[in-house]
């Protein structure tokens, strides 16, 4: 069975190394990390060539994962690219990673709802939107066993709510 292609989302600074092993599950086809580096050069051409790099990774992209740390929900490019994601007609998921291990950090806290920001058309985001909260004594199992699973239940709810912008 072929790998669902998605675009992760997160707040690079503090949760890259608790999206690197979501990554290295296997189980999607996500978006290649982009290097700390390299992720500085993209920021400092401007937003433009920012927006530019999120259109062309989010390109042939079934979903938008949004990894939710600590403080995600205040990213502005994570909440743009829930709306991109949203209004270019993808599905979006929300998984919380609080509880997965970094090396550097440990775990933190549970973050805010990012989607609790946003309406689409009569309903707030956060009430159509599925986020899971992975099992807290063995998250990574959780997300690994489930992942899968949570990306087609939000393909099926984007379906419902198809046409509905931000």
């Amino acid at each position: 069975m072929a790998k669902k292609s998605v675009f992760y989302s997160f707040h690079f600074n503090n949760d890259v190394m608790r999206v690197q092993q979501i990554r290295n599950m296997g189980i999607l086809d996500g978006d290649e990390p982009v290097s700390f580096n390299k992720w500085e050069e993209i920021k400092r051409s401007g937003d433009q060539a920012i927006k530019n790099w999120i259109q062309e990774n989010m390109n042939y992209r079934k979903a938008v994962v949004v990894l939710i740390g600590e403080e995600t929900h205040k990213r502005p490019w994570v909440q743009y690219e829930i709306k991109k994601g949203w209004n270019d007609g993808r599905a979006v998921v929300g998984i919380y990673i609080h509880n997965l291990n970094c090396p550097n950090n440990g775990k933190c806290s549970q973050g805010k709802n990012p989607f609790d920001q946003f309406n689409v058309g009569y309903w707030n985001m956060g009430s159509i939107v599925p986020v899971y909260n992975p099992t807290p004594t063995d998250a990574y199992n959780s997300i690994k066993n489930n992942i899968d699973s949570w990306i087609d239940e939000a393909i099926r709810v984007r379906g419902i709510y198809k046409g509905t912008a931000i």
